[in-house]
Order: structure tokens, then C-alpha cells, then sequence
């Protein structure tokens, strides 16, 4: 399979591949559109595909993203990936679409399923059609863990039972099986990557969102921690660097397509989280307990040999090391001005 070019004849020329990436079989295209490129994850990909030279079109309504987050090198459009219009011109000349822009986390879909899925479903099918119509053969979209439930065994592989907790997980899992339903249709390459629990630069506050900036604003204003139930619970904690980097190898890994679990394939408690987050700020702060959360798992740990194989990936910063790079990163963000989502 090859992925089409896009734009001019000037453009339809690509830029030599390097060493590494024709070992890995990539094709570096010309365009990309990243939705969602202004969050979290979104503009570290963005970051990372810059750096190798692509030419970049973010899409993000700045709902959850932040401005501060867009590189000045890349093209922003300000639209909703819900809107099928925008999407459409968003994808025009591009040849891959990385499909990040979602309604996330098990909470806010429960306070307001209708929005989650429009965002999460529609939103995909938005992409889908713009990919179709524009003649691009893969989407990369980025899915969730939280498409599994309750675990009934680990490590947890693709093809674990699929038995999601919250309308978040329905609606992830959903846009699953849609861009898997368009590789049969249409003969596209998409893959699906289910990501865990990702953390690092560019993570902000917000209270539906990831336990580590929750954790990291307490210790910053040296409030006490909350944890919700017994705090032995376990999640499998992902640098964003590493997925990053398994974006790109998703974009442009010739042979790939389906399904990939992204973790660390390591699991540490809730409780061990947070004394490792204090120690890393040299803060100490009181530890409280709540009652568990609905739609909150147990355990959670990635079988990510299926990426290893066929992404080559291979997480590559510990714990311990990404906690305090993200603390030296959220000190100087609170600090100087940062984005307010």
C-alpha cells in the first residue's frame, strides 16, 4: 500500500528518506492533518512530525487545546471536527490524517453522553469521509483503553473482551469499528491505537482529566491529595513521548493496520503514584481517601507486543524519570503565565 500524494507536482516530490525510516518501511507524506493538534497529546505529535519535516495542518476548536500549544511553523484552522464541512477542507491536499480531537475521559461522558458521542463518533465519521473523499488511505485514531471495562485478565491484549464502563468507552469503541468497517469498504489502512494512561509535557489541569496534572496541581498549591478508593488500584502509565513517536510509526509503517495497545506494559498503585509524584517535587502534602469513582477500573496493565512487532515500539522513559521532567514542566507553566483550559 502506498499513500497518496498530495498538492503540486513540487509537492508530490517528498523529501529523501532516512536511514531509519526506510528500515522501518515509512513514507514521510508531504501533508498531514492532525485534529485535535492543539491538546496534549495532539501537539506533541505535531511537534514530532516537524521535526521530520512534514508539512502540518492542525484542526482543534481550542474546546480542551490551548493556543499557547500551537507551533508557529505548522497551519492552524480554528474549527470542530463535527462540523463535516470543516473537516473536509481541513483534509484537502493531505495524505494521512492523524484523528487525535475528541471529548475525553469516563467522567465527562457520564455528566453528558449525548456531546461525548457527537464528538467521538460523529466527529470520527467526519474524518472517515473526508479521508475517503479526499483519497487518503490511512487515518491514525486515537483511541482508549477504556474500550475494555473491567479487566478479566492481565496483561490486557487486543483482543481482550470489550465490556466498556462509560459512555467514553462506547463511543472510543464505536469509532473503532468505524474506521475498521472503512478498511473493509474502501480499502484504507486506518489503525487504531488504544492508548492507556499517557502523561507528560504539555498535560494541564482539568478535572476530568488524567490523575497526574490532578495530583500535580495539589502538590503545586501543597493541598492535600484525594484518592479515590483504597488506593491499590493500578494503571499502566505512558510517556507522551513514546506515543508520540508511536503515532508516526502508525502514519507511516507501510504494512500496518488495526488495532494496537500503547502502555508501558508496567503497572504501579495509585498510592505508589502519588509518593513518587512528591518525592519528584520534594513537597510533601497530606494523602486523603474517597469513596471509588463509577466507571473507574481496577487494574489496568497493556500487552503491547503487538506493537512492538509490527510499530517497532518500545517505551523508553521510566516512570520515575517522565514524572520529574513533567513536574519541571508543569512548575515553569504555572509560573509563567500559562494556557487556561
Amino acid at each position: 500500500m502506498s499513500l497518496r500524494g498530495c498538492g503540486s507536482a513540487d509537492a508530490m516530490r517528498q523529501k529523501p528518506a532516512s536511514p531509519q525510516h526506510i528500515q522501518m518501511g515509512w513514507v514521510m507524506p508531504e501533508r498531514i492533518l492532525v485534529t485535535g493538534g492543539a491538546g496534549f497529546i495532539g501537539s506533541n505529535i505535531v511537534q514530532r512530525l516537524l521535526s521530520r519535516g512534514s508539512a502540518v495542518v492542525i484542526l482543534d476548536d481550542l474546546s480542551s487545546g490551548c493556543a499557547q500549544n500551537i507551533d508557529k511553523d505548522a497551519e492552524f484552522i480554528l474549527g470542530d471536527v463535527r462540523d463535516a464541512e470543516t473537516v473536509s477542507k481541513a483534509a484537502e491536499n493531505c495524505s494521512v490524517i492523524l484523528h487525535l480531537a475528541a471529548s475525553v475521559g469516563n467522567k465527562r461522558s457520564i455528566d453528558n453522553p449525548a456531546s461525548d458521542a457527537a464528538s467521538n463518533l460523529i466527529g470520527t465519521i467526519n474524518v472517515l469521509e473526508a479521508a475517503r473523499k479526499e483519497q487518503i488511505h490511512r487515518v491514525v485514531l486515537s483511541s482508549s483503553a477504556g474500550i475494555f471495562g473491567e479487566l478479566k485478565t492481565l496483561p490486557i491484549s487486543e483482543d481482550h473482551p470489550q465490556d466498556p464502563d462509560s459512555p467514553y468507552g462506547v463511543s472510543k469503541l464505536a469509532a473503532e469499528k468505524m474506521c475498521l468497517a472503512y478498511n473493509k469498504l474502501y480499502d484504507m489502512r486506518n489503525v487504531c491505537l488504544r492508548y492507556f494512561n499517557v502523561y507528560g509535557p504539555h498535560q494541564r489541569y482539568d478535572a476530568y482529566g488524567n490523575v497526574i496534572p490532578i495530583f500535580a496541581t495539589r502538590i503545586f498549591q501543597r493541598d492535600p491529595i484525594t484518592i479515590y478508593g483504597d488506593g491499590e488500584q493500578t494503571r499502566d502509565f505512558v510517556n507522551v513521548r513514546d506515543v508520540a513517536a508511536a503515532n508516526l510509526s502508525a502514519a507511516f509503517t507501510q504494512g500496518a493496520q488495526g488495532v494496537f495497545n500503547l502502555g508501558s506494559g508496567t503497572r504501579v498503585t495509585i498510592n505508589d503514584l502519588a509518593r513518587l509524584m512528591t518525592g519528584v517535587s520534594g513537597r510533601d502534602v497530606p494523602i486523603e481517601y474517597s469513596a471509588p469513582r463509577k466507571g473507574d477500573v481496577r487494574d489496568s496493565l497493556a500487552d503491547i507486543s503487538k506493537a512492538g512487532r509490527i510499530l517497532d515500539f518500545v517505551p523508553r522513559t521510566g516512570l520515575e524519570e517522565g514524572l520529574a521532567e513533567y513536574w519541571g514542566w508543569f512548575v515553569h507553566d504555572r509560573t509563567n503565565p500559562p494556557c487556561r483550559i
